[in-house]
C-alpha cells in the first residue's frame, strides 16, 4: 500500500502488513495474494472447458462400452457428467446432462448381449441417483451465488449510506465517485472519499480504513467528518493530515477496543489552490498513488518520501510532504484504493491502472470510471477479492465570476 506498484515476492509481510505472495492471509484478515489469485481462477476459459466436460464424459462411457470387454462399462463416466455439469450449468441444463446420461446407460445395456436384467436396472438407477444428487447440487450452489450477490447488494448500499455523493461540479472541477464491493466475501469496508469546495481550493480525499466490518464503517465516518470540518479551517494539506491523525488517536479511548489501536488508515490528500487553479497538491499517508493523465501521457504521483498511514504515531512521525505538480486545464486525475490496482487475473497478474489509461482520453469523470471498471471487469473476470473505491477529477475552466464558499462545504 506505501507504494501502489511493490509487490512482495519473497514471501514476507509487505509494507501495509498483508501477506506476500506465499498467500498467507494478513493481519487484517483478507486474504493474500495467492489466496485472490485462487479465487479468481474462475476464469471465462475455466467455464469453457467446464461446459464441453459432461459431454466429453458421456462420449467416453459410450466409447468405451464399446469397444472394450464385456466386463467394463462406461458407468463411472456416465455418473460423473452431471455432476461436472452442477457447479456451471443451470438447474435444468444439469437436469438435462442427467436425463442424457440415464439414457445412454439404458442404451448402452440393451446393446450389451451379455449383460443381465439385475446389472441393467442397478447402473441405470445408480446414474439416475448421482443425477438427482447434481441437481441438487446445483441448486444449492445457485442458492449460494444469489445469497453472495445479495451481500454484495447489501455492503454497496450500506457503504452508499456513509459515503458522500460528490456534486458533478465544483469551481470549474469536474468530479465523479464509485465504489465497488468485492465479488468474493462482499462484506461492508473501510474504502472512503470525500470532496470538498473550500476558501482554500477544491479538496480531495480517498482513503482506506483496515479491516471491515463495523468498526472500519464507525471509523469511515469518523474521518470524513474530521475530514469535512478540517478541509474547511485548516490553511495547508499538512494541518488537514494532522487533523485526520488526532481524530483517529481520539476515537480509540472512547471505543474501549484494545485492537482500535493496531488500526490504520492509508490516505491520500489532494488539493488544487484556488490561487493557482493550474497546479496540484497531494499529501500521501500510505496511499496507492494516484494516476495523472495530462497531455497524451499517464503517470503515478509517486511520493519523493513514503510517509506512514494515518493511526501509526507510534512507529515514528516525520513532517508531512506536500508534492506540488502541474494540473493544466484538460487534465484528468484518478484517485482509488488498493482494491483496483491488486486486482488479480486467472494466472496471478495484477491490473495496471497506468497501462490502461495510457494513450487514451475521455469526455468527463464518469466515462474514465466507466471505461476503468470495465477494464477490471475483465481482467479478474469478475473475481474481484477486494472492494474498491475511485474518484476521478477533471480541470475546467472556472466558471467566470465564481466564487468558492467562505465557510459552508459542498
Amino acid at each position: 500500500m506505501l507504494r501502489s506498484r511493490e509487490r512482495h515476492t519473497d514471501g514476507r509481510d509487505g509494507p501495509d502488513g498483508r501477506a506476500g505472495s506465499d498467500g498467507r492471509d494478513g493481519p487484517d484478515g483478507r486474504d493474500g495474494p495467492v489466496m485472490r489469485g485462487a479465487h479468481a481462477f474462475g476464469s471465462m476459459e475455466l467455464r469453457r472447458v467446464a461446459g464441453v466436460l459432461p459431454l466429453l464424459l458421456i462420449a467416453l462411457g459410450v466409447v468405451l462400452d464399446l469397444v472394450t470387454a464385456p466386463t467394463l462399462t462406461g458407468s463411472a463416466f456416465f455418473c460423473a457428467a452431471p455432476l461436472a455439469a452442477a457447479p456451471f450449468f443451470t438447474m435444468g441444463g444439469t437436469a438435462l446432462v442427467g436425463m442424457v446420461s440415464v439414457a445412454a446407460v439404458a442404451l448402452m445395456r440393451v446393446l450389451d448381449e451379455m449383460s443381465n436384467g439385475l446389472m441393467d436396472i442397478s447402473e441405470t438407477a445408480s446414474t439416475a441417483v448421482v443425477s438427482a444428487l447434481a441437481i441438487a447440487i446445483n441448486r444449492h450452489l445457485r442458492r449460494s451465488g444469489a445469497a453472495l450477490s445479495s451481500a454484495r447488494t447489501i455492503a454497496e448500499a450500506a457503504q452508499f449510506a456513509v459515503l458522500p455523493v460528490p456534486p458533478a461540479l465544483l469551481d470549474g472541477v469536474q468530479v465523479a465517485a464509485r465504489y465497488r464491493a468485492a465479488q468474493i466475501g462482499a462484506r461492508i469496508g473501510g474504502d472512503l472519499y470525500a470532496v470538498q469546495e473550500t476558501r482554500y481550493g477544491v479538496r480531495l480525499l480517498i482513503g482506506d480504513v483496515r479491516g471491515k466490518g463495523m468498526g472500519a464503517v464507525q471509523t469511515v465516518v469518523l474521518l470524513i467528518g474530521a475530514f469535512r470540518e478540517a478541509a474547511d479551517q485548516e490553511p495547508t494539506l499538512e494541518a488537514v493530515a494532522d487533523r485526520l491523525e488526532r481524530a483517529l488517536l481520539r476515537e480509540g479511548p472512547r471505543r474501549r477496543d484494545p485492537d482500535f489501536g493496531e488500526d490504520f488508515t492509508t490516505a491520500a490528500i489532494a488539493e488544487i489552490p484556488a490561487e493557482s487553479p493550474e497546479r496540484l497538491r497531494i499529501v500521501n499517508r500510505g496511499h496507492p498513488s494516484p494516476l495523472l493523465l495530462a497531455d497524451g501521457e499517464c503517470r503515478f504521483l509517486d511520493p519523493a518520501v513514503a510517509a506512514l498511514p494515518l493511526g501509526q504515531p507510534d512507529l515514528g512521525r516525520k513532517p508531512d510532504l506536500i508534492e506540488e505538480v502541474p494540473f493544466p486545464y484538460g487534465s484528468q486525475l484518478l484517485l482509488y484504493t488498493d482494491g483496483l490496482s491488486e486486482a488479480r487475473d486467472g494466472d496471478g497478474a495484477f491490473f495496471e491502472p497506468d497501462a490502461a489509461l495510457t494513450g487514451r482520453s475521455f469526455d468527463d469523470p464518469e466515462a474514465m470510471l466507466d471505461a476503468v471498471l470495465e477494464d477490471v471487469q475483465a481482467h479478474t473476470s469478475g473475481a474481484t477479492a477486494d472492494d474498491m473505491a475511485l474518484m476521478a477529477v477533471q480541470h475546467r475552466p472556472r466558471a467566470e465570476g465564481h466564487r468558492p464558499p467562505d465557510d459552508q462545504g459542498s
